[in-house]
């Protein structure tokens, strides 16, 4: 019984450790697929990724630090992403006038659930991201890993703009070469992702292998910027995103990179 026990001990890591990493990679063969299709698939695969991206990190969460901890994860980034995009579609605020379309499934108050899904789904991996590059519970560190999700939303608002999921009532002043996405938009998104951060910051720093979310975080990144400048045909997203969000994707993928050698 003792010899049966000790290898249960063994094999159920792996289990859930091989588990995890086919969520996260399906998620990322979603997104290989995208700019492979066309009409209304592109918006089903467009949920679907999201689903599978959150349930990928998640999982991860809920595995190596807790159920809590997950909970925490998931009220405070899916809760938090959804409250300001219900305030932001309602009253303009802090994104600028904007309205969704009836293309990304079920709305709660005015939001498609699938929305405050991608929060939590990028907020775990950008927490880790700045908790690397910054240190835990250190001042810097909301910011950091704000940034490294609100970067995010450089190459997504073009995107979902383009496939007509959302609209600006007034999307100017813009980018230089990101049209229909207002500044006050990036803005916002720098302002709700650092309160989110600084709340998540607060959960205890546990020690975990970060393969898994590192490469939902470094995947998105990397993808991104081939698809803007390969398949969407947007050269300026792929510049100003691969800049913005490589500012912190590129010194992580370097941290992980020496640590394992």
């Amino acid at each position: 019984m003792l010899r049966q026990d000790a290898v249960g001990a063994r094999v159920a890591p792996r289990l859930a450790a091989r588990l995890l990493w086919g969520l996260a990679g399906v998620a990322v063969l979603t997104q290989v697929a995208y700019p492979l299709v066309h009409g209304p698939a592109r918006s089903t695969l467009t949920i679907v990724t999201v689903y599978l991206g959150f349930a990928a990190t998640t999982a991860h969460a809920w595995v190596h630090r807790g159920a809590r901890w997950a909970g925490t994860l998931v009220a405070v980034a899916a809760g938090g992403g959804w409250l300001v995009e219900v305030v932001g579609v309602r009253t303009g605020v802090p994104f600028g006038s904007y309205e969704y379309a009836g293309s990304l499934g079920p709305r709660l108050l005015g939001v498609p659930v699938v929305i405050p899904l991608a929060w939590a789904m990028m907020a775990y991996p950008a927490l880790l991201v700045g908790r690397r590059l910054v240190g835990a519970h250190r001042p810097a560190t909301p910011l950091v890993a704000g940034w490294a999700l609100a970067a995010w939303d450089v190459f997504l608002d073009p995107q979902m703009v383009a496939a007509g999921h959302w609209r600006w009532a007034d999307p100017t002043p813009a980018l230089p070469g990101v049209p229909g996405v207002p500044l006050t938009n990036y803005a916002g998104w720098i302002a709700a992702a650092v309160v989110i951060m600084a709340v998540l910051d607060r959960l205890p720093h546990r020690p975990a292998p970060e393969g898994q979310p590192a490469l939902v975080y470094l995947w998105t990144y990397a993808s991104q910027v081939l698809a803007n400048l390969a398949f969407f045909g947007r050269p300026s997203v792929a510049l100003i995103g691969g800049l913005l969000m490589g500012g912190v994707a590129i010194p992580y993928a370097v941290s992980l990179i020496r640590e394992s050698r």
